[in-house]
């Protein structure tokens, strides 16, 4: 069972009003009583913050804003006291315009880091040399004017894109990854896993419609078939020798392969692949619609029995609360959906503040950081990584001072404080589901699922003696159950499951049952 943290957005030590390590090393204690076993930190290295620590200068350093590396070995050290695991983000795509790579790289065409970089001559019209475009909108390349070249950057101009083609930069990240390894981290989640290779040739991108300024970035991305930029083959080997270094730790390698269709995805993880797991973001992008889910799921399960990382939320989409209607009926669906991913092979995950049932915090216009949002205010991520309510009071127990993002619209039913004291709280259902996942056995053995078929409403499945459903209608429907005595292990409704298994399964609830 793994968990995200956002750094800059779960516990402030020191009253800066930005999340650090401190304040994570203080929190642990939270996620050993949940139940969690990994948790992903994101980035704290020393960043410009152009993408909030996505953009690195130093990939062996913690920024002063999160702490010291006494803090990260503190941090380690409990977490591992307490039965977690520790895993951080990497981030090899591209490095910060202001690394020492980059920065000797555009001072010369001749410098020692030139071809670290993915450098062109302008096409022959002056402008960029290919057709590739940005994640965050616009060209991916941007024009030196120092040495007359362009750079390649899919994100933003101020995360150039690295070589890996070259050597020297493979070299460098296994120094990297091992100079952590052996500071006692448990594994990578790796940024962007699916685009560090390029096409050599960097051949135009087949394009079917007309980009202009007017387009959302999502829709001027889908302007272009992504066959050359993108889940290239040479990525592959790559990750063959992290993965033989990993081994060696005995750590994981968890990809961020932000592709939808399992058939792209699943050939990134083990056997086929060389990643012990690759999350699974489909989920984050499809309505609430029972038939699209079954179908995604049997799809995955088809063709990896292991090896899929589950989410519904993270750091840069809005949280499923938000997104399947808000309120009480928005976290009821995220709820029977977190029990129907909590019972699948692989590994479910939840993003802080999920726990809680929160709904995407309320970020004013003139309060937006995010650099995607600044363009397009609709499409700010700031809501879903507004700070962490731990208590009642000023601050909400995350900062005591004024905290990076306004979270003034969070009440005290949000708070782990409060929903601790609640047993039918949406804090305590989730604990209660975590702990059942851990204690039925059979659920984290890799085994054939069979479907179950039944109302248009309902998904259901079985993996041995135990059977998952969810009714993702607003209508109860009748349960019509396997033959054999079915013992229910969790409802998502209410405090605990019932004495007796009842005759309906309510709107938008989830069981998981047990052959007794």
């Amino acid at each position: 069972m793994g968990y995200e943290v956002y750094v800059r957005s779960f516990a402030d030590s020191d009253g800066d009003g930005v999340g650090d390590l401190e304040g994570i090393r203080r929190r642990l204690p939270h996620l050993a009583w949940l139940g969690v076993d990994i948790v992903w930190l994101t980035p704290f290295y020393p960043s410009p913050m152009a993408d909030f620590g996505y953009d690195v200068s130093d990939y062996e350093a913690v920024h002063p804003l999160f702490g010291d590396m006494a803090d990260f070995d503190r941090l380690v050290a409990e977490a591992h006291d307490l039965g977690l695991r520790v895993v951080i983000d990497i981030v090899p795509n591209h490095t910060s315009d202001r690394h020492p790579w980059f920065t000797d790289a555009r001072s010369s065409r001749r410098s020692p880091h030139r071809d670290w970089y993915i450098w062109r001559d302008p096409g022959p019209d002056g402008g960029p040399p290919n057709n590739w475009w940005s994640v965050f909108g616009g060209p991916a390349w941007t024009l030196d004017p120092t040495t007359g070249q362009y750079y390649l950057h899919l994100f933003l101009p101020e995360q150039p894109d690295l070589n890996w083609a070259h050597p020297e930069v493979r070299r460098a990240f296994l120094g990297i990854l091992e100079f952590w390894l052996e500071r006692g981290v448990d594994g990578f989640r790796i940024d962007v896993a699916h685009a560090l290779a390029k096409d050599p040739e960097l051949r135009d991108l087949p394009q079917h419609c007309q980009v202009d300024g007017s387009m959302h970035r999502n829709e001027a991305w889908m302007c272009f078939d992504h066959v050359h930029d993108i889940d290239q083959p040479g990525v592959h080997e790559i990750f063959r020798e992290w993965s033989d270094l990993a081994g060696g730790y005995g750590a994981v390698l968890i990809g961020e392969v932000y592709l939808l269709r399992p058939s792209q995805v699943v050939p990134y993880v083990k056997p086929r692949g060389h990643l012990d797991l690759a999350f699974s973001f489909a989920p984050m992008h499809m309505e609430y619609e029972p038939r699209a889910y079954r179908r995604l799921f049997s799809r995955f399960t088809s063709l990896a029995d292991r090896g899929v990382a589950w989410v519904q939320s993270s750091h840069d989409e809005p949280r499923s609360v938000t997104r399947f209607g808000g309120g009480d009926l928005g976290r009821r669906r995220a709820l029977a959906l977190s029990v129907l991913m909590m019972g699948l092979p692989g590994v479910p995950w939840l993003y802080q503040g999920e726990e809680l049932a929160l709904e995407d915090g309320r970020v004013p216009v003139d309060r937006i950081v995010d650099p995607v949002g600044r363009i397009h205010p609709e499409d700010s991520r700031d809501g879903c990584r507004t700070p962490m309510p731990w208590e009642e009071g000023p601050g909400m127990g995350f900062t005591t001072g004024e905290p990076w993002l306004p979270m003034d619209d969070r009440t005290a039913v949000d708070t782990v404080a409060v929903q601790r004291l609640d047993p039918d709280s949406w804090l305590h259902r989730y604990r209660r589901l975590i702990s059942v996942r851990h204690r039925l056995d059979s659920l984290a053995r890799p085994n054939s699922i069979e479907w179950i078929e039944g109302p248009g409403q309902v998904v259901a499945y079985r993996r041995g003696p135990v059977l998952v459903m969810a009714n993702m209608g607003d209508d109860p429907v009748e349960l019509d159950l396997p033959p054999g005595s079915w013992r229910v292990r969790y409802t998502s409704a209410g405090s605990g499951p019932p004495e007796s298994t009842p005759e309906t399964l309510g709107g938008t609830e989830a069981l998981i049952l047990e052959l007794d």
